[in-house]
């Protein structure tokens, strides 16, 4: 075993003070996704943890990308069928998180989810390289498999099937949109004295701004 005590960092590359952060969570996340975009050290800006909590009372966490924000939130894909669909489809929430070591921040989100319009799937899965249009269709996602040979003749089979047409988007795959209603931006600074500042959604419209104590 390793001990970990001394594994530590000082944090001290950025600030985060309420003279100089947007009133909307949404455009601060803007100003943060695109320092986060062009850092040549962040490989994938858009990668997200969404944590679900499970009939046992239990989170899951499991990583994906964000594909989409707007004004009213955040857009990622998945299979309905799967751990977190399922999770999502009965409490309609799930907590976001980003993390960019290299910029020492991080964001954290809870958000009440809903499913995207069809079209708006159907839009976006045919966008997808045709290989991924097939993993899609291929995988019982979060089910129980004999081994991975029976994944394999699944994709032969269909892309067999669609080699001259397009292939459907399944009907239990699609978008969700998490629509927040608390936004933490998290800021390393030195001594552990870390910058947090949470909004906490009023009504549509209005976001109350506070610190947090690191």
């Amino acid at each position: 075993m390793e001990n970990l005590h001394d594994k530590r960092k000082v944090y001290e590359k950025s600030q985060l003070i309420e003279s100089e952060i947007k009133q909307n969570p949404m455009e601060q996340f803007r100003d943060w996704f695109l320092e986060a975009s062009e850092n040549p050290n962040i490989s994938e800006a858009n990668a997200m943890a969404v944590s679900t909590v499970e009939e046992d009372g239990c989170p899951r966490t499991r990583m994906v990308l964000l594909k989409e924000y707007t004004y009213e939130g955040f857009i990622f894909y998945t299979n309905y069928e799967s751990k977190k669909g399922r999770s999502i489809e009965k409490t309609h929430q799930a907590c976001l998180h980003f993390f960019w070591p290299n910029l020492e921040r991080q964001i954290i989100i809870k958000a009440n989810l809903e499913r995207i319009a069809e079209n708006l799937s159907d839009g976006y899965f045919h966008s997808r390289p045709k290989g991924s249009q097939l993993g899609a269709a291929v995988s019982p996602q979060s089910q129980k498999i004999p081994n991975r040979e029976f994944l394999e003749e699944k994709l032969k089979n269909l892309e067999k099937e669609y080699e001259n047409s397009e292939i459907p988007r399944p009907e239990n795959w699609g978008g969700y949109m998490a629509k927040p209603y608390e936004i933490e931006f998290w800021q390393g600074r030195p001594n552990r004295l870390h910058d947090r500042i949470v909004y906490e959604l009023i009504d549509d419209l209005d976001w109350k701004i506070s610190r947090l104590a690191p």
